[in-house]
């Protein structure tokens, strides 16, 4: 055997006698030199030309998806926008008032418009109105209250003092005894004034009852028309039926025939 072969065939053997030199699977591109290029021929260049058209292609392809794909991200990613239209301030959008308050002055809502989006300022209907509280003065304790005790007072006027015999006109005496108890009643709250007539035991009961009546009646007419009121005072004629003293005597009939007046009221 040629000995120069033999060296150069040693050479690629490994300790066991294997070829030691494998092929690389994604062997570079060799570079060709100026030189190497002239001399290639027509097809060879035309196949290098392609190559380097693919290789340019496919090679910046993974720095264009990501732009693509960042350019055809899905809405569903993006912020939804608001509830409410809004100008470049911020400032929700509202209509202009044409005159009617349910209509004027609203938001514009916009097409992602929810209901738990809604702000209060712009629909109150979706919110649950809040209790109104009033600030009331508490009552005074019932240490500070005045109480005012109830009065009452029964005065008892003779009839021949008040009026002239079998008659029912009050006499200038009887007036004058009626201006006191008006000065009294002034002083306090009025409730009710009681007049109550009585007569002694001569004539009949009938006759006795009407003149009684007219003599209570008088009273009453004359404190009228010194302003109290005639819803406030109660008339009312017993007649001889309730007697102070007996009857058979001048001294006792002139203590019968009488006119009593009741003032209840309470203090100032």
């Amino acid at each position: 055997m040629n000995a120069p072969l033999l060296r150069r065939a040693l050479r690629g053997l490994g300790p066991r006698g294997l070829a030691l030199r494998v092929a690389p699977r994604n062997p570079a591109p060799r570079q060709l030199a100026p030189r190497s290029l002239a001399r290639a021929p027509a097809k060879r260049l035309a196949v290098l030309a392609l190559g380097t058209l693919a290789l340019a292609m496919f090679g910046a392809a993974p720095l264009i998806a990501p732009r693509i794909a960042h350019a055809q991200a899905p809405a569903a990613l993006q912020p939804p926008p608001g509830a409410y239209v809004r100008d470049s301030q911020g400032v929700i959008v509202r209509n202009s008032n044409v005159g009617d308050p349910k209509i004027g002055n609203l938001c514009w809502r916009t097409g992602y418009w929810t209901p738990q989006q809604a702000l209060p300022e712009c629909d109150p209907d979706l919110f649950p109105a809040q209790p109104v509280t009033l600030n009331v003065d508490p009552p005074p304790p019932p240490e500070q209250w005045r109480v005012y005790p109830p009065l009452q007072e029964k005065q008892t006027f003779s009839a021949d003092v008040f009026f002239d015999f079998d008659k029912s006109v009050i006499k200038s005496q009887g007036k004058a005894a009626l201006d006191g108890l008006i000065v009294n009643i002034a002083k306090i709250n009025l409730e009710v004034v009681i007049a109550v007539g009585h007569t002694d035991g001569i004539g009949s009961e009938a006759y006795n009852n009407k003149l009684s009546v007219r003599r209570a009646e008088a009273v009453k007419a004359y404190l009228v028309s010194r302003g109290i009121a005639p819803n406030r005072i109660y008339t009312e004629g017993k007649g001889k039926k309730q007697p102070r003293a007996a009857n058979h005597n001048a001294d006792g009939r002139a203590q019968n025939r009488r006119v009593e007046i009741e003032v209840v009221g309470t203090g100032r």
